[in-house]
């Protein structure tokens, strides 16, 4: 089978070849219109020219019968022109000249046409064979119409000029020729270079092949030219990023400024990139697209990840929980060891005081929390929270001026953005030098009549200044991965929550990190996130 050039090739030599006869033979007969017109045109300034001999006219006024003057004067004109006949006819049609002598004196067929004074061209098939007519009346000395002139030029002049010429048009035509057929040999280079060299039924396969990948898999795909502008996407893609028809247009003109736009057209650089959207946690991959050293765009693919994440962060959590249970269990270990040592040297009055202690202490916590705090559930992850804290060295400390109904607006949300501003404060205290007062966290949840506002200030590192903002993007993270939760989604999730139910939440810069959220009475918002993606990143702080 030869190669798609080589057939692009050869069908444009055919087309060229096909249009340069087409356009040859057109030419011939318009050439041969022009000829036919330019030489019945000479035919009627030669009969011109014989109408306005004066012996011609002074003999066709006297009637014709000046013996053999308008004869010799009208072969004399024929002779000098070429013409194949220069003929005199009166009004009644009889011929007065001729080449054939024999005709002289006859009448000709036709009727006299330069009656109406004007003259007339066109072909004329007479005793000379088919000539290129030109006829013009005839007037006598007094004004008078007498006659009419009627001069031919035989066919065969018209024909021998016209294949004169024809020679030359056909160089022309060749030279056309060869420039169309080396410009369609550059063109079919340029075209195989276009298609790395593959043949109409390889492009049409990868095609095929293409159209099946793409909407048959479950990873958004897309794709971009080297200007930018979106080639392909498909449908898993529009249904992830929230596409609606952006072929051909930039990602500036169809998504926000953020993090997943930055993500997608390669500002932020790296592998398994997070982006936290409004209804998916996404993995990110761009990878450019190089073929034969030429840069032909990029590949975005991405991946959703929510229910997998919720779950890893959900694992993570019960890991967490069973750390805090080890610890406690050894603590209880320790405590049990005590008291069997005290009833075993005697001691029975200080072991039931110190069982005793014991179990008020255990209650204390809880109790403490109650007291501020209505709702069970907020109070069991505080309680949980903070048993996992004093695990690390931390101490989580329920303010007195908090103050939390039994029944507050938007509880799930509630509890996602404690427990994660807890993490975090916990992760950065614990990793922290103590300072006088030991490592500690303020807690704060307050309700009022518009407002609910928890803030949560730790004796941390802090955040370094400039960064205020760049710690609510997802990713971002001063930490490593810890166990099989992947990092960075906390804050981003509790500033999606907080913006989407129209709060604020601000964070202070320096040396102990001051986080405040300030959330509307009012419930306007349902969550924006995946049920299982929010649950599990709520109940981390309810499982540890």
């Amino acid at each position: 089978m030869r190669r798609l050039s080589t057939r692009i090739l050869a069908h444009q030599l055919g087309i060229l070849a096909l249009t340069g006869l087409i356009g040859f033979v057109l030419f011939a007969f318009a050439q041969r219109t022009e000829l036919d017109r330019s030489y019945e045109q000479r035919a009627l300034a030669i009969a011109k020219s014989t109408a306005a001999d004066p012996q011609i006219r002074q003999a066709m006024e006297d009637g014709g019968g000046s013996g053999d003057v308008v004869q010799t004067v009208a072969e004399r004109i024929r002779r000098a022109s070429g013409a194949s006949y220069v003929v005199v006819l009166d009004l009644n049609g009889i011929r007065h000249s001729h080449p054939i002598p024999a005709l002289i004196g006859e009448p000709v067929a036709e009727p006299i046409v330069v009656k109406d004074g004007r003259p007339h061209v066109g072909a004329d098939q007479g005793a000379t064979g088919r000539s290129a007519n030109g006829k013009a009346p005839l007037h006598g000395p007094s004004g008078a119409l007498v006659g009419e002139v009627s001069v031919g030029i035989p066919e065969h002049d018209v024909l021998g000029e016209l294949w004169r010429e024809l020679p030359t048009f056909g160089v022309y035509a060749a030279i056309a020729t060869a420039i169309g057929a080396a410009a369609a040999y550059l063109l079919a280079r340029r075209l195989k270079r276009t298609t790395f060299g593959l043949e109409l039924e390889e492009i049409a396969g990868l095609l095929q092949d293409r159209e099946a990948m793409l909407h048959g898999i479950r990873e958004g795909v897309v794709a971009f030219a080297p200007d930018g502008r979106i080639t392909v996407v498909n449908d898993e893609a529009r249904r992830l990023l929230g596409l609606g028809a952006p072929l051909g247009s930039r990602l500036e003109e169809v998504l926000p400024d953020g993090r997943l736009r930055r993500t997608l057209d390669g500002t932020l650089t790296g592998a398994d990139l997070s982006v936290l959207t409004d209804d998916h946690c996404l993995v990110v991959n761009r990878m450019p697209v190089t073929l034969h050293g030429r840069e032909l765009g990029a590949v975005v693919t991405v991946r959703d990840r929510t229910e997998l994440i919720g779950l890893l962060r959900e694992l993570d959590s019960v890991r967490g929980l069973t750390n805090a249970l080890r610890a406690q269990q050894h603590e209880f270990t320790n405590r049990m060891h005590t008291l069997a040592g005290l009833l075993d040297i005697g001691e029975h009055e200080s072991a039931y005081e110190y069982a005793i202690e014991t179990a008020r202490s255990g209650q204390a916590l809880t109790e403490a929390v109650r007291r501020n705090i209505g709702h069970p559930l907020m109070v069991g992850l505080i309680v949980a929270k903070t048993t996992v804290a004093a695990e690390r060295g931390v101490r989580i400390v329920l303010t007195d001026d908090s103050a939390l109904g039994d029944d507050p607006p938007h509880l799930r949300r509630l509890l996602t953005i404690v427990g994660n501003l807890l993490d975090n404060a916990i992760d950065a205290t614990a990793g922290a030098p103590s300072g006088d007062g030991g490592r500690r966290i303020l807690l704060t949840l307050t309700e009022g009549d518009e407002l609910i506002v928890v803030r949560v200030a730790d004796n941390g590192p802090g955040i370094a200044p400039g960064t205020a903002q760049s710690i609510f993007e997802d990713g971002w993270s001063t930490r490593p991965e810890r166990g099989t939760a992947r990092r960075g989604l906390g804050l981003a999730l509790v500033h999606r929550l907080v913006q989407g139910h129209g709060g604020s939440i601000t964070v202070s810069e320096g040396p102990g990190a001051v986080f405040t959220v300030a959330l509307p009475q009012r419930d306007t918002a349902p969550p924006a996130y995946g049920a299982l993606f929010t649950t599990a990143l709520s109940m981390e702080g309810d499982l540890r």
